[in-house]
């Protein structure tokens, strides 16, 4: 056995990082094997990347089965605010979206409500991001894809999805590797790209260029995971400046609270 199938082997033995896409180990493995520090100390950088840019925004053992019995209950009770209830409860365990909580109702409305209507959607590393369509202005025949990096996250996210009344699928993958190659009308890129330079420098410049949508919303945070925001909007706002100019894409900014956020049309200059 290789190296590199030993080192993804030893990664997946880890209770936290068992259901992570072997293709995002392979990955980061790749990489860190190449520095010839050794095989103990590349699988030691494996997992430590591999909680800065997932586990860590995780609190804990996540209940997806309860979670879908409940929401299933809830759908078929017909009782819309119910749904809207547990998806409020499950999205407080990913740091991302919880800190979305407090402003969800108005984030959606302002930032996908002048493109309404949207027939589709893929969401790039989307967490627990899909339980928020109940506020997002889609259509009732309305398609939601998505990717993210935890296989058992994925199985729960394809489960909800007819509950939540969309068509769609997620899938598992490293999007520092391939796209989905999936044209929606709106590609949702929200806080992510500061993970996905963490595993592949440069990645974020190609991501915008080759997803296939024409509207982007890329989103930053504001506060680091501690609550301190440590001139982050000013960094993050450079950062992202740096990334389109001179691509001749219109770009408009909302700031909330919680989150920078950045529109951007790809078809308008």
């Amino acid at each position: 056995m290789e190296e590199l199938d030993l080192l993804i082997e030893a990664v997946h033995k880890s209770a936290k990082y068992r259901t992570v896409c072997a293709d995002v180990i392979s990955g980061i493995g790749a990489r860190e094997l190449a520095k010839g520090q050794g095989y103990r100390e590349a699988v030691k950088a494996t997992k430590r990347k591999l909680h800065q840019v997932g586990a860590a925004y995780l609190a804990g053992r996540l209940p997806y089965g309860e979670w879908l019995e409940r929401l299933e209950v809830a759908s078929r009770a017909g009782e819309p605010s119910h749904v809207r209830a547990v998806c409020r409860e499950a999205m407080a365990f990913h740091s991302s979206t919880r800190e979305r909580l407090s402003i969800v109702e108005r984030f959606f409305a302002e930032a996908l409500g002048p493109l309404a209507p949207v027939r589709s959607v893929l969401d790039v590393a989307c967490g627990l991001n899909p339980l928020a369509i109940p506020w997002m202005p889609l259509t009732s025949q309305g398609r939601y894809y998505g990717c993210e990096i935890f296989t058992d996250m994925v199985d729960f996210l394809n489960a909800a999805l007819p509950i939540l009344g969309v068509q769609g699928a997620i899938e598992a993958c490293d999007v520092t590797q391939s796209l989905p190659a999936v044209k929606a009308d709106v590609a949702l890129i929200l806080k992510s790209l500061p993970c996905l330079e963490q595993l592949a420098p440069s990645s974020s410049a190609r991501l915008l260029r080759e997803v296939l949508c024409d509207i982007l919303l890329v989103s930053y945070p504001v506060r680091s995971l501690g609550g301190q925001a440590k001139g982050m909007l000013r960094h993050y706002e450079g950062q992202f400046r740096a990334l389109v100019e001179g691509e001749g894409w219109s770009v408009r900014r909302v700031l909330f609270e919680t989150e920078l956020v950045f529109v951007v049309n790809k078809n308008l200059a």
